[in-house]
């Protein structure tokens, strides 16, 4: 992998943090129910649709983006903005290959074991 891809991404990986702080924060601001994580959950569909869109264009022209700036866009941009665009993508590409119970499982296998890896984490580290 060429060093220049890697800069790209790690380029695009902050503006994507940067740009899910502020719109996480903005969307988050007049909450009707503080209590529902809604920030997140708005930005994490907006990564979604991102991705879809994005990997739609690249499917329909092909050379349109660089190797390195598909890593910078995808890992960077949208990996720092969401990982949860990644997963949806991964998931979809899976569906449509016609991969159903291995989308099934990657699917359910990462919400699962996602929430039991956060439990665990908070089981080992948090307060006695």
């Amino acid at each position: 992998m060429a060093p220049a891809g890697l800069l790209l991404a790690a380029l695009g990986g902050a503006a994507g943090a940067v740009a899910r702080i502020l719109l996480g924060h903005w969307l988050s601001a007049p909450a009707a129910s503080p209590a529902f994580p809604r920030g997140t959950f708005l930005v994490n569909l907006a990564g979604c649709l991102a991705a879809g869109l994005l990997a739609g264009l690249v499917e329909r022209h092909p050379g349109w983006l660089s190797p390195e700036l598909r890593l910078a866009l995808f890992a960077g941009v949208l990996g720092g903005f969401t990982t949860f665009s990644a997963f949806g993508l991964e998931t979809v590409q899976l569906l449509r290959r016609g991969d159903w119970l291995l989308a099934a499982g990657y699917a359910g296998g990462s919400v699962l074991l996602g929430l039991a890896a956060v439990w665990l984490g908070l089981r080992v580290a948090g307060p006695a």
